[in-house]
């Protein structure tokens, strides 16, 4: 057998064009459905963990996914904003902890997402360098967030403006970065962490004015009055010079957000609190992330079982593709089997050296596929986290 092995691996270092062709074809036919199978595995682990760790989230009636994904993954999935008033009435019902969200704005490409400083006790996040947040204008990252953005403590971060050509909208906002968090392989790696006035600021509810005088840009004065020319703007930049100046409009129980984390004292809160939220005239709804979890994951489930399918029937194909490619190459090696035999080699040493040469290519290919998955294995929560927010 081991002069079979021998001629085998000469032959396949001879063709080795051919060789690498066929285990590099084998290989992606093993990788794809595995590698599949992997990335579904790790989202269902994601959304499962996620969902099972947020007891009850309250938003706007609508679609209870949207909702789910824009609090839990700040997704680009926008629910219908409710207000501050929606915060208020969970702490007054002494049911449960109010944690609001406001996730709409992007910094870098990554969801800015406005909360509170209970929404880091709630997830158990650790700020691993520099920082927690403190005043108005300051962003803590997540630990993706910050080595994608190249971003540390010290570092400035500009809000990304929705509409370039919207004169009147919302200006972007300068964030000074505070400090960095410690991984948690969640989507909170990947997002910008700011203080609800500071994700207000950005919304355009609270802004800052130039001193007209001192920075030049008055243009009369007339019984206490200063005119101003039309360069005056709101700042985007918050400052130590110029944070008293910042100031909101409007009622603060107006201020919109995205939805509610309500974190109930006890199951018996729990269902108190769900109890209120059932009268058909309500603007706003409550909704258990893990019960809407399961409805995806039963449509995530049907899925799988459709690209096993495909994948057997592929695969099946593939697998024909390969055994005719390895049978016309032994076409083709028909006179040098037929020499071999003529000067005395016999018929079994061929299919030894031939069974020889498929198992190498097999155990070749199947190293390669390994040694892929292993190299993705670092990436899977990532991955996981871009497939169920994009």
């Amino acid at each position: 057998m081991r002069g079979a092995i021998f001629l085998a691996l000469a032959y396949l270092r001879h063709n080795l064009g051919r060789s690498l062709v066929l285990i590099l074809s084998i290989a992606l036919i093993l990788f794809v459905p595995l590698a599949t199978r992997q990335v579904l595995s790790v989202s269902e682990d994601q959304l499962t963990a996620r969902a099972a760790d947020t007891p009850l989230m309250v938003g706007a009636r609508g679609s209870a996914l949207d909702l789910m994904m824009n609090g839990l993954y700040f997704s680009a999935d926008r629910p219908e904003p409710v207000t501050m008033a929606a915060t208020e009435r969970i702490w007054a019902s002494d049911l449960a902890i109010a944690i609001p969200l406001y996730v709409r704005y992007t910094a870098g490409g990554a969801p800015v997402v406005g909360t509170t400083l209970d929404y880091f006790d709630f997830r158990g996040l650790k700020v691993a360098e520099g920082r927690g947040l403190a005043v108005l204008g300051e962003a803590v990252l997540g630990a993706r967030a910050a080595r994608r953005l190249g971003l540390g403590p010290g570092d400035l971060l500009i809000s990304d403006p929705e509409n370039l050509f919207d004169l009147a909208g919302s200006y972007p906002l300068e964030m000074k970065v505070t400090g960095v968090l410690a991984p948690t392989q969640t989507a909170d790696d990947d997002a910008v962490f700011v203080d609800l006035n500071t994700a207000w600021v950005i919304e355009g509810l609270g802004h800052g004015h130039d001193d007209v005088v001192t920075s030049g840009m008055a243009v009369g004065e007339a019984e206490g009055n200063v005119t101003a020319n039309a360069a005056l703007t709101r700042y985007t930049r918050i400052t130590p010079d110029n944070i008293d100046s910042f100031h909101f409009h409007g009622a603060p129980e107006g201020y919109p957000v995205s939805s509610v984390i309500a974190v109930p004292w006890d199951q018996r809160a729990a269902t108190i609190l769900r109890g209120r939220y059932l009268h058909p005239e309500d603007t706003t709804r409550i909704v258990v992330p893990e019960v809407v979890v399961e409805g995806l994951l039963q449509t995530i489930f049907r899925i799988g079982r459709i690209l096993d399918a495909v994948f057997v029937v592929v695969g099946a194909a593939a697998a024909v593709a390969v055994a005719l490619a390895l049978y016309l190459s032994l076409k083709l090696r028909g006179d040098e089997i037929a020499t071999a035999t003529r000067i005395g080699c016999h018929r079994s040493a061929i299919w030894r050296m031939v069974a020889a040469e498929v198992v190498i290519i097999a155990l070749a290919a199947l190293a390669l596929t390994g040694v892929a998955l292993g190299l993705l294995g670092p990436y899977l929560d990532s991955l996981a986290i871009w497939l169920i927010t994009s």
